[in-house]
C-alpha cells in the first residue's frame, strides 16, 4: 500500500486541497498506515471557556465551537521509503488503538485542528510523540468494538494514570450506508481536515495528513461514561453531544513529517 493514491475527482474537496498542500513539501509524506474502524464524537461546547484551552485561535461555525473524539486503531505504520526493513523497524509502534480529543482551529489561512489530548496504550509511543511531533499523547488502557459488522460500536478508554474512563456505544441508524459528507455541510467542517497543530514547550509547529473523503454513516450514540474528558479541559463542563459517525476508515493514509510555524522560525 505505499503507492501514492489517486487524487480525488472533485478537486474542491477539502480532502483535495490536503493532498495538493502536502505533496507542495518536499519529501512527503513521510509515513503511510491504516486508520480502520473508526467512531467520530461531535461535541458543541462554550467558545470562550475552549479558547482558554486551546493556543490556537479558534475555527468557529456561526459562532459555534466544536470538539471531537475519534475512536480509532492504527494499523501497520510504515515509512514510505525503507521497504521492509523501515517497516520492521517501525514494527514496535506500527499498531495500536487512539483516541484523539480534538477541536478546530486556524492558522493564517489554514484551517486545521488542535489536539486537546490523544490516548493510547503504547509506552513507546507515548515516549516519542510529544517530542517529536508535539503531540499531547497519555497513556491509557483501550477496549474498541468498533467495526459496526452487527450495526453496534462500543468503546472503554481508561486514563493509566488518573484511572478516569470515556465509554460509549451506539447504534448505526437508518440503512447505515457509508458515504462522503455533503459538501459545505456541518459534518464535513468537523470531519475533513488535513492539517494538524500542535504547541509543545514552546514550539508551535504543524503536520499534513491526507486521505479521501471519509466515507460516514450516523450513529446513535450514548456516552456512559464522560469523566476523561475533565482531563482535557474546562470546555468539558459545557459540552452537549451532537452528533456521531462511523466509517470503515482506510487503508494507506498519508501522514506527514512536523514542520516549525512561521513565528517559530522568525525567532530561529
Amino acid at each position: 500500500m505505499n503507492a501514492l493514491l489517486p487524487a480525488p475527482a472533485r478537486s474542491w474537496l477539502p480532502s483535495a486541497v490536503g493532498r495538493e498542500q502536502m505533496l507542495a513539501e518536499r519529501g512527503e509524506p513521510l509515513f503511510h498506515a491504516d486508520w480502520i474502524d473508526v467512531v467520530f464524537l461531535h461535541y458543541e461546547t462554550d467558545p470562550e471557556a475552549l479558547q482558554r484551552d486551546v493556543p490556537w485561535p479558534l475555527d468557529l461555525r456561526d459562532g459555534r465551537a466544536f470538539v471531537s473524539l475519534v475512536a480509532f486503531t492504527l494499523r501497520d505504520m510504515r515509512p514510505r521509503f525503507g521497504g521492509k526493513l523501515g517497516a520492521l523497524l517501525m514494527k514496535p509502534i506500527a499498531t495500536h488503538e487512539f483516541l484523539n480529543v480534538r477541536t478546530y482551529v486556524r492558522h493564517e489561512n489554514d484551517a486545521g485542528i488542535y489536539f486537546l489530548a490523544e490516548w493510547l496504550p503504547n509506552k513507546l509511543s507515548v515516549a516519542l510523540g510529544p517530542t517529536l511531533f508535539g503531540l499531547p499523547y497519555r497513556l491509557g488502557r483501550i477496549a474498541y468494538e468498533n467495526k459496526g459488522a452487527a450495526g453496534e460500536v462500543s468503546g472503554c478508554i481508561t486514563d493509566a494514570r488518573s484511572g478516569a474512563v470515556l465509554s460509549y456505544h451506539a447504534s448505526l441508524t437508518g440503512a447505515a450506508a457509508h458515504h462522503p459528507c455533503e459538501a459545505g455541510s456541518l459534518d464535513e467542517f468537523v470531519a475533513e481536515r488535513y492539517t494538524a497543530f500542535t504547541t509543545h514547550r514552546g514550539l508551535d509547529r504543524t503536520f499534513y495528513i491526507w486521505h479521501p473523503p471519509w466515507p460516514l454513516a450516523s450513529l446513535d450514540a450514548h456516552v456512559d461514561d464522560h469523566g476523561l474528558l475533565a482531563l482535557t479541559g474546562e470546555w468539558s463542563r459545557h459540552a452537549r453531544l451532537m452528533s456521531a459517525h462511523h466509517s470503515p476508515g482506510y487503508p494507506g493514509i498519508w501522514m506527514g513529517r512536523p514542520h516549525l510555524v512561521s513565528n517559530n522560525l522568525a525567532a530561529l
